[in-house]
């Protein structure tokens, strides 16, 4: 489950707490904020599990993944699949607190997190479907929330898939050479010399999609310093990205966990002050 690996639920988190702002003008009902809250932990946990029943041939042949515990036997796939069941079971238990509309789009988000680990075997592109997976949650809270998926709320999703090509591209370049040997499919792979210019492309539209946002909520001061300052991390990872050193991609992958609770602190205090 990545328990003690917890950069995924940060990750997964960051775009819902943006979410509950956005759509509860910083007001969000705190009965809400814990059902979401708690939802990012299983559904990343139960993620991680499906991605390793999807993975458990390939894992022992890539370096970071041949410790995994479907990779070296010692657990069953089996067990794996009735972790995952009971991961999922425990998710919708709690949006079962919610309206209707909520909780059947809440069943695309349980089709998102189980099909994400099959793409990479038919795109090159399947952090497609992991930022639609991880950014699921938007339309949820704002159904949650008013009723209503507006266009705002969109515009969120897409901004955070955009966000998840960038970081999850900053991923798969740590294991580059080993998708390649296995043939696993990754943007990494599809864009080979000119990965680092697509990352700052992805970073730019979702850094300007997320400036139209506050331009709409008619937001000041903290949150676009905010954004400014996520403006300089992205800067900042190019830097790190010459060269594709794996640690040093490793390292800028990381960085946006800071990045995204950046913009949630500086939307927390615009909303707050």
């Amino acid at each position: 489950m990545r328990i003690d690996k917890p950069i995924g639920t940060f990750l997964l988190l960051w775009p819902t707490l943006w979410a509950l702002w956005f759509a509860n003008s910083g007001h969000p009902q705190p009965f809400i904020v814990f059902i979401f809250v708690f939802g990012v932990f299983f559904m990343r946990a139960a993620g991680c599990v499906i991605n390793d029943i999807a993975d458990r041939k390939v894992d022992g042949k890539v370096k970071r993944t041949t410790q995994r515990p479907l990779a070296t036997g010692e657990i069953s796939t089996k067990q794996a699949l009735i972790l995952f069941l009971a991961l999922i079971m425990a998710s919708f238990a709690l949006v079962l607190c919610l309206d209707g509309k909520t909780i059947a789009l809440s069943v695309v988000a349980l089709f998102l997190a189980a099909l994400y680990p099959f793409m990479k075997r038919y795109t090159h592109l399947p952090q497609i479907f992991l930022g639609a997976a991880f950014g699921w949650a938007i339309p949820m809270v704002y159904m949650a929330s008013t009723g209503s998926i507006p266009l705002e709320a969109w515009l969120l999703f897409i901004a955070n898939i955009c966000w998840v090509l960038a970081y999850d591209t900053m991923y798969a370049m740590v294991d580059y050479d080993d998708d390649l040997q296995v043939g696993i499919k990754s943007t990494a792979v599809l864009f080979g010399k000119y990965t680092a210019l697509w990352i700052g492309v992805f970073q730019l539209l979702f850094l300007g999609l997320m400036a139209w946002l506050g331009l709409h909520d008619a937001l000041g001061m903290y949150y676009f310093s905010g954004l400014f300052i996520a403006l300089i991390f992205a800067v900042y990872h190019q830097w790190l990205l010459r060269g594709w050193v794996r640690e040093r991609c490793f390292q800028a992958f990381l960085h946006n966990n800071v990045l995204g609770a950046v913009i949630f602190l500086g939307l927390f205090l615009d909303y707050a002050l």
